[in-house]
């Protein structure tokens, strides 16, 4: 059985770890190649740096915060935000990421997910899913959450994965940031339905919420970000705790 993985995210903005709640109310946590550093040495199992606000000028100095990340680091790192083709993926690769992450650009243009497996393989491509739980119906977001669309999350994650993306990084924005726990239900049937890896985000605030997910929702990943960058649960406890728990983990 695989281990799962556990995944700090860093949300970047103006070369700068910020966390909401909820997608906005935004709050300063940190240099994120420090914080990364940190996260390598404690355990982590891989990283996402997220640009949050991946306008031009932003994408040039996303590009350099990437190669700074990947001299520092010693795990597997994914970078998402304003990947709109291939020569953005080309970019992000060559710089030192592991893989990337597409979101509003895959809805809108879902042959981009293909694009990126034939050309760079499908462990380069992390299809991410932002959806809000509104009238019993998970729906797909754009533009980190900001735009909603007629897309639901259950039959977009069948099509990301026809396309050949790699893994699925289902963001229940319903529990972003309030620390109450991931949106296991929905994990659950997203691990039974699909064939590649699930990475929950959404939610964490104990580490009971990160055992849970992994069993009661059955993800391969838990992704989190306040709780690490604010120093509430640390990686190596955390790890220790879920072996105790029976699950199995990188120590």
């Amino acid at each position: 059985m695989l281990a799962k993985r556990i995944v700090p995210c860093l949300d970047i903005k103006d070369g700068k770890t910020v966390k909401g709640v909820n997608f906005v109310n935004f709050r300063d946590a940190g240099d994120p190649v420090e914080l990364g550093a940190q996260y390598s040495e404690a355990g982590a199992d891989e990283l996402v740096y997220l640009d949050i606000t991946a306008s031009h000028e932003g994408r040039k100095t996303f590009t350099e915060l990437v190669k700074k990340v990947a001299a520092h680091i010693n795990i597997p790192f994914t970078v998402g935000g304003g990947i709109n083709e291939l020569k953005d993926v080309d970019r992000l690769l060559s710089a030192g990421a592991d893989k990337v992450s597409i979101n509003s650009a895959a809805l809108r243009n879902p042959q981009l997910i293909e694009d990126i497996t034939k050309n760079f393989g499908t462990q380069v491509c992390v299809v991410a899913i932002d959806a809000n739980y509104e009238n019993g119906e998970w729906l797909c977001y754009l533009n980190g959450g900001r735009i909603p669309t007629e897309r639901k999350l259950f039959e977009w994650a069948a099509e990301a994965e026809n396309l050949g993306a790699g893994e699925i990084l289902f963001t229940s924005m319903t529990h972003d940031g309030v620390k109450e726990g991931y949106a296991n239900e929905a994990l659950a049937r997203l691990a039974d339905e699909r064939h590649i890896p699930i990475i929950a985000s959404g939610g964490a605030g104990k580490k009971e919420h990160f055992r849970d997910t992994f069993t009661l929702g059955k993800a391969d990943a838990a992704l989190a970000a306040s709780v690490f960058h604010f120093g509430e649960i640390g990686i190596s406890e955390l790890k220790t705790y879920l072996r105790k728990e029976g699950i199995n983990v990188r120590i």
